[in-house]
């Protein structure tokens, strides 16, 4: 696939974006700002830490949520696309869920971590199958119609291994022009990895197709461990959530029971990182976050696969791999408190079930 930021004119631009858009707060609009929500698709591997982060999106005034698109990875495809429709019926959402890849792009594919998520995905809570099926469009088509219907007003947030946009790319090469914003989770640039010591799980687990999103010229921000690992989502928390939202807080709750014990067995007081969601509370507010311009390659092999590598513009302009990439905004920082009250007061927040038709 070629490089659509391979040219140094198109390369200068997106630094200029990139500076432009966080110094005006991001091309999102922050919470108490009453204009039109920012239309987005969640592309996820429920999982837990999915779970808690497509519910914050769901609930969130500022997102309308026009789709979800399901990966493998903190579960089987199966089990995480079962997982996208029991979110969307726990609250009455008419949002359709496309399933997606089953596999990486390049690298075979490994065992779901069962240790963290449980077996079913949702800390083996067990929960009766969903009643909606998903859409017949594949993911990438899915993501790729949707953009299209409505250029430049969409924004990706993964929350998961990137295939399901490396694919759409490949669909439609020409997708980057037609996106508004990619918020992902993954990557780790200035501290450890979380599967390696150099890698995080999103990215490990298919990096040819991170590093296909990393360089492909659209606008993305990597919400990765630098911020995810200073903010911890306590019990005490949840149990508010769920005394003041009884249906959304008691799934909340109920889930994160075997998220809370992984990582207490880990040695990691006070909750458990806050990983996914932060990427959803990006697109809410990104004022809570501290971002810088980085040129991000993902390495493709050998012993450090998987690490996402971020070269400052110094490096980017020398002959190398990082050469003529454009810019990602990388969170180096987390106002902590901050993030948690977005997250408390938007799962806390009562709805109404929107009227419409179940899921195809």
């Amino acid at each position: 696939m070629s490089n659509v930021g391979s040219h140094t004119g198109r390369k200068i631009a997106l630094w200029i974006l990139f500076v432009i858009v966080h110094a005006s707060g991001g091309l999102v609009i922050g919470q108490g700002d009453h204009r039109a929500p920012i239309k987005v698709i969640i592309d996820a591997d429920p999982g837990i830490d999915d779970a808690i982060a497509i519910l914050t999106a769901l609930q969130s005034p500022e997102l309308d949520v026009l789709g979800i698109t399901t990966v493998f990875g903190n579960a089987t495809l199966d089990a995480g696309t079962q997982n996208a429709l029991r979110i969307v019926e726990l609250g009455g959402w008419n949002v359709p869920v496309a399933r997606g890849a089953e596999n990486p792009l390049i690298i075979p594919a490994g065992d779901p971590p069962d240790f963290v998520h449980g077996s079913d995905g949702l800390g083996n809570t067990n929960m009766p199958p969903p009643k909606g099926k998903h859409i017949g469009q594949s993911a990438a088509e899915f993501i790729v119609e949707t953009v299209r219907s409505d250029s430049g007003s969409v924004t990706i947030v993964s929350l998961g291994r990137l295939t399901n946009l490396a694919l759409a790319l490949e669909l439609d090469p020409d997708l980057p022009k037609y996106v508004k914003e990619v918020i992902l989770m993954g990557g780790a640039a200035t501290v450890a990895g979380n599967v390696t010591p150099v890698a995080e799980a999103n990215i490990w687990g298919d990096p040819h197709a991170a590093d296909i999103v990393f360089t492909a010229g659209w606008p993305v921000t990597m919400v990765g461990l630098d911020v995810t690992t200073q903010v911890r989502l306590s019990n005490d928390i949840l149990l508010r959530i769920k005394q003041r939202n009884p249906t959304i807080g008691t799934f909340i709750h109920d889930i994160s029971q075997f998220y809370l014990a992984f990582y207490e067995s880990l040695g990691v007081s006070g909750g458990m990182f806050v990983h996914d969601p932060s990427a959803v509370a990006f697109a809410i507010d990104p004022t809570i976050f501290d971002v810088e311009p980085f040129a991000v390659r993902v390495a493709i092999e050998g012993i450090a696969i998987g690490q996402t590598i971020a070269a400052s513009e110094l490096h980017s302009n020398r002959p190398g791999p990082w050469h003529d990439i454009p810019a990602t905004g990388v969170a180096l920082g987390v106002d902590a408190e901050g993030l948690l009250g977005l997250l408390e007061e938007t799962l806390s927040r009562k709805r109404e079930p929107e009227e419409g038709p179940d899921q195809p």
